[in-house]
């Protein structure tokens, strides 16, 4: 099943979901396959495996990080071929000066602002949708 390409549409109805809890980026060399199972998001880079899991599972794994974020789903099935909406939200969030970490997932676009932001970004991702 593909997904959604149509900006107004995805816009409209990205409906965004705030996950529990605060995640963390952190980079290791080795996954912890003990832990495998709570990775929230891997990806291999040159420098060794980034991994987004929760801030809770960092430090039972003694994992360093340096941003506490939270997580927000955009709960609309988005095509990994839609155009535009990444740099719609980047762009409505940027304006109220909220940093974003974007995941595109194979059904969902995932959202990882400041825990402190997490909020205001549903209100401002909230507006972009109604104004759409």
């Amino acid at each position: 099943m593909s997904g959604e390409t149509e900006i107004n549409t995805l816009l409209k109805n990205m409906t965004p979901k705030l996950n529990d809890g605060g995640f963390v980026f952190c980079t290791v060399n080795d996954i912890p396959v003990n832990h495998i199972h709570e990775i929230v998001g891997l990806f291999k880079e040159q420098e060794g495996y980034t991994i987004i899991l929760k801030k809770e599972t960092a430090d039972i794994l003694n994992l360093r990080y340096s941003y506490v974020a939270a997580w927000i789903t955009l709960t609309i099935h988005s095509s990994l071929e839609a155009v535009g909406l990444t740099a719609a939200f980047s762009a409505a969030l940027a304006k109220h000066l909220i940093s974003c970490n974007v995941v595109a997932g194979f059904y969902h676009d995932h959202l990882f602002v400041a825990l402190d932001d997490a909020q205001n970004a549903i209100n401002v991702l909230q507006e972009l949708a109604d104004n759409s």
